[in-house]
């Protein structure tokens, strides 16, 4: 049994503005609570670790001598954590009052409950598309490519990203973000944490699928609200990031989808999801090569 009721846990990486704002956002939540904060930092450069260590001597901070990525990150917090159960919170985020203790009361009130996702505002206020579909390439294909801009009301994107819903009322769904993701101890004890195979993205896909799985329910519950900035530590390399994001769809699709085609075709299905994938990475990569062309001028 472990000695607290819940881990927070942030993975950071060259995000110290965002990392200081998310953790005074949690002191409320968490003070005089049976609730730790872990940070673990995968070796940042921009001072991040001696912030943390003079600004909140009350996090528990695990600093790293090399990036573990995300999911390294999270791994190594679940591994030392002293809460039963364990939020994944993303260092880009600011959590609303009362958030934190919303999603708790929920849990407990609903054990079979494996996984709970927050409602997840952009930081202009507006609502984040954080529960979803699982993905397959087909929306892939539509979503953010010239192809979904031919075709913005295409039923592919918006099954996908669930937008034909108001996002009002807590709802079982297929996986939510990663960037605030609470994990029940017993749906821990089946799923052993995230998949090391994606260093980053997708694994908040993977780990929700494995949950459904061992037969835990997935749930969206706007009772609880967390703003989420996007692409603090991404924003860095962008293009590396969209070579892994690709990547890890194509091992998810491998993983988790490859198995229902029927077998003869698989080698095909398996080359042709890569090709399509291979050309959306492309043409993002284009993309940002004329941006950085256009900016330049």
């Amino acid at each position: 049994m472990k000695d607290l009721e819940l881990s927070i846990l942030i993975c950071s990486w060259n995000t110290l503005t965002d990392l200081r704002a998310c953790l005074q956002s949690l002191l409320p939540e968490v003070e005089g609570k049976s609730i730790e904060v872990i940070v673990v930092d995968n070796n940042s450069e921009d001072g991040s670790q001696d912030m943390v260590a003079n600004e909140f001597p009350w996090v528990a901070l695990y600093p790293q001598y090399r990036n573990l990525g995300f999911t390294g990150g999270n791994n190594f917090g679940l591994g030392v954590r002293k809460g039963r159960h364990a939020l994944l919170l993303n260092s880009d985020t600011i959590a609303h009052e009362g958030s934190i203790q919303a999603l708790l009361d929920f849990l407990n009130s609903n054990p079979k409950y494996g996984i709970i996702g927050p409602k997840l505002l952009n930081t202009d206020g507006s609502l984040q598309f954080s529960c979803r579909k699982f993905p397959n390439p087909i929306a892939a294909l539509f979503r953010n490519t010239p192809l979904g801009k031919l075709f913005p009301k295409n039923k592919f994107t918006q099954e996908y990203l669930m937008s034909d819903w108001d996002h009002s009322s807590p709802r079982p769904v297929d996986w939510v973000s990663g960037a605030a993701l609470l994990i029940s101890e017993d749906c821990l004890s089946f799923v052993r944490g995230l998949d090391p195979d994606f260093f980053m993205f997708c694994e908040d896909v993977d780990v929700c699928y494995r949950a459904h799985q061992a037969g835990f329910d997935v749930m969206y519950f706007p009772g609880a609200v967390i703003t989420h900035k996007i692409g603090a530590s991404t924003s860095k390399s962008p293009n590396r990031m969209i070579w892994r994001f690709h990547r890890s769809m194509h091992l998810f699709f491998k993983k988790h989808q490859l198995s229902q085609y029927w077998w003869p075709i698989r080698p095909f299905v398996y080359w042709a999801a890569g090709g399509a994938l291979f050309l959306r990475a492309s043409l993002f990569l284009v993309k940002n090569q004329v941006d950085r062309i256009r900016r330049s001028r």
